[in-house]
């Protein structure tokens, strides 16, 4: 099947209905430990001497509500759960297009895609029957011998930050059941899928919640016949999506997307825990959805701006900050506080390494693309399995405009790959 022109404008459109998309706030570019700001610097990672776990800090399951059916993802196994070796996995994702892909010869491990909106002109009207963007995308993904991935970026549909609507009968019920939709479509595919839930959500939620508590946050939760025994607050929200996923796509592997822009590793990933999200399969480490030097340039276009003085581009040294190793310190704290759960890096930028700040559309500098494919060891010692690469924007930089760099790092990544775990 063949995705409809209306979704492939959706598609293409997707980074306007995601400007402030957390790949991008994901980060925590401060010092290593520091609280992240919510301008979206990422935070950072990467040495030599990082060292696999080295978390501080431990957080109790208190307010954790596990999945009906569902256990925590094991390390050692998620790759092969997946269908694939036992080595880091590299991904692409929405802006890089499977023509571009098979064009270029490349056989990425993972394909990611969006899942936007609620009700009309929403994901699943995107294509005949409802919901079949799902099983299209997918075929697309195991032809090219990657393993579908897609993001649930519902609730940003009132606006990125505003969860006002988290309580409303209609819009949680269009919510819930286009939820359902994905996780059913997701189980009649068969296959291996992973799936990304709600991005920055639960930043926000971390932020807006009555003294930080998130069984204070009312929620529409138990009228779901799924999820009628779990609570109507935000750890309801939680504990319902990874039930329908457990009932309806025992095939999906499922992470949750912790925000270091709300706050310490420690602070962010105990919170998780509250909400449950250690129940899950893997922890998405949302890493930048901006080149650098998007976020450089004398006049930053829409979606680079506002995101602070910087800097921005990542010292591949390890010496200045942002960097590499603090990044990895950073997610290693969070893997040790969720259950040492499996890490794959998310909506990663692919901008090319120049000593010259900024850049031109499509054309901003970045290095992670280089640092990342050429540390992968760094990566899997923490518990990295996958790390996967996109833009998050209309401007950034793509495998049609990086002058064949993914091509040829992936290539030579691929001829010596790291061993997970």
């Amino acid at each position: 099947m063949r995705i409809s022109p209306r979704a492939l404008l959706l598609i293409a459109a997707f980074p306007m209905l995601m400007a402030a998309c957390g790949g991008g706030g994901g980060g925590g570019g401060g010092s290593s430990g520091s609280t992240a700001s919510a301008a979206g610097g990422s935070s950072s990672s990467a040495s030599s001497s990082a060292t696999s776990g080295g978390a501080t800090g431990t957080a109790s399951s208190t307010g954790g509500t596990p999945a009906a059916g569902g256990s925590a993802g094991s390390s050692a196994t998620i790759t092969a759960a997946l269908g694939k070796p036992s080595q880091l996995l590299v991904g692409l994702g929405a802006g890089n297009a499977f023509s571009t892909i098979s064009a270029q010869g490349l056989k990425p491990d993972i394909y990611d895609a969006y899942l936007v909106g609620v009700g009309a002109g929403s994901w699943p009207t995107w294509n005949t029957p409802a919901g079949s963007f799902i099983t299209d995308t997918a075929v697309q993904a195991t032809a090219i011998g990657a393993v579908p991935m897609f993001t649930l970026y519902q609730m940003a549909s009132n606006g990125d930050g505003n969860i006002s609507q988290i309580n409303a009968a209609a819009f949680m019920s269009g919510y819930w059941s286009q939820a359902r939709l994905m996780f059913q479509v997701i189980g009649s595919y068969g296959k291996p899928v992973l799936v990304n839930l709600e991005p920055d959500f639960w930043g926000y939620v971390e932020q807006q919640a009555p003294g930080g508590d998130p069984t204070q946050l009312a929620a529409y939760v138990s009228a779901e016949p799924e999820c009628a025994s779990l609570p109507n607050n935000a750890v309801g929200i939680a504990g319902c999506l990874l039930a329908l996923g457990r009932k309806y796509a025992p095939n999906a592997k499922i992470g949750f997307p912790p925000s270091l822009w709300s706050g310490t590793a420690a602070s962010v990933a105990q919170y998780m825990v509250k909400l449950g999200a250690n129940q899950a399969d893997f922890i998405v480490a949302q890493t930048s959805d901006r080149d650098a030097g998007c976020m450089e340039v004398a006049v930053p276009p829409t979606e680079c701006s506002g995101r602070g003085a910087g800097p921005f581009y990542w010292d591949e040294t390890n010496q200045t900050t942002p960097n590499y190793t603090q990044s990895l310190q950073n997610w290693s704290t969070v893997r040790g506080v969720m259950s040492n759960l499996p890490i794959l890096y998310w909506q990663t930028p692919m901008g090319v390494p120049s000593t010259t700040p900024g850049g031109t559309n499509q054309h901003y500098r970045d290095n992670h693309v280089h640092y990342m494919l050429t540390h992968a060891t760094q990566f899997t010692a923490i518990g990295v399995f996958a790390i996967v690469f996109s833009s998050g924007a209309s401007s950034q930089t793509t495998i049609s405009t990086d002058g064949g760099q993914f091509q040829t790092l992936a290539d030579a990544y691929l001829k010596a790959p790291a061993a997970y775990p």
